[in-house]
C-alpha cells in the first residue's frame, strides 16, 4: 500500500479557522434558541381559553417543542451546514470549498511549506467532527436540551485548537488507532 501525495499543513488550518468560526457562531445561536431554553410554568397553568392544564416546572423548550420547531432553530440550521460541509471534506477533499479557496487564492500567496504531510489524518479529522456534530443534530431533534451546544461547542474546541496551535485531535486520534492497529497497518510489527 502507497501512502498518498502529501498536502500542504497550512491547508487543514486554513480549514480549521473557517469551521471555528462557523462553529462558534452555531454554538451561540443554539445557546440562545430553545436547545437551553426553559419554559416557565407552573403545577397548574391557566391556557387561553381559561382551562386548567398541568405544566411540568422548568420543562425544557426543545424537549416541548414540535419536531419542526425544533429543525427550524437557526443554531440547528448552521450546524447542519457545517455537518454537510464536513461531509463534502471527507467524501470529496479536493473539491471542497475550504481546500479549493486556500489553493486558488491563499497557497499562491505563502512561500512553498517546508514539509508535506499525509492527507488521511485530516481526512479522518473531519470525519469524525461530521460524527460529532450528527450526534448533537440528532439530540436535538430528540428533544435533548443542551445536546446541540455541546457538541457545536466540542467541535469548535477541536477546530480552534487545530486553527491555532497546529493541534489536530482528530489527526492524533487517526495515528492512535492506526497504531492499535485499527486503522490501515499498524507501525509496529512484533
Amino acid at each position: 500500500m502507497t501512502t498518498p501525495a502529501g498536502i500542504d499543513p497550512r491547508g487543514p488550518r486554513f480549514a480549521a479557522t473557517i469551521t471555528a468560526l462557523l462553529l462558534i457562531a452555531a454554538t451561540f445561536l443554539a445557546l440562545i434558541g430553545i436547545s437551553t431554553a426553559k419554559l416557565l410554568g407552573s403545577w397548574f397553568a391557566i391556557s387561553p381559553g381559561f382551562d386548567f392544564a398541568f405544566v411540568a416546572p422548568q420543562s425544557w423548550a426543545v424537549s416541548a417543542a414540535p419536531l419542526l420547531q425544533r429543525a427550524l432553530d437557526p443554531g440547528f440550521l448552521l450546524t447542519v451546514v457545517i455537518a454537510l460541509l464536513f461531509v463534502w471534506s471527507v467524501a470529496s477533499p479536493r473539491t471542497a470549498p475550504w481546500g479549493v479557496l486556500f489553493r486558488r487564492v491563499i497557497r499562491p500567496r505563502l512561500s512553498a511549506p517546508t514539509e508535506l504531510e499525509d492527507p488521511r489524518p485530516p481526512r479522518f479529522a473531519q470525519g469524525v467532527g461530521l460524527f460529532v456534530v450528527t450526534v448533537g443534530l440528532i439530540l436535538h431533534l430528540a428533544g435533548v436540551p443542551w445536546a446541540l451546544p455541546i457538541a457545536t461547542g466540542a467541535a469548535f474546541i477541536a477546530a480552534f485548537l487545530n486553527a491555532a496551535f497546529g493541534l489536530c485531535l482528530g489527526c492524533q486520534l487517526y495515528l492512535l488507532l492506526q497504531r492499535a492497529g485499527i486503522l490501515g497497518r499498524g507501525t509496529s510489527t512484533a
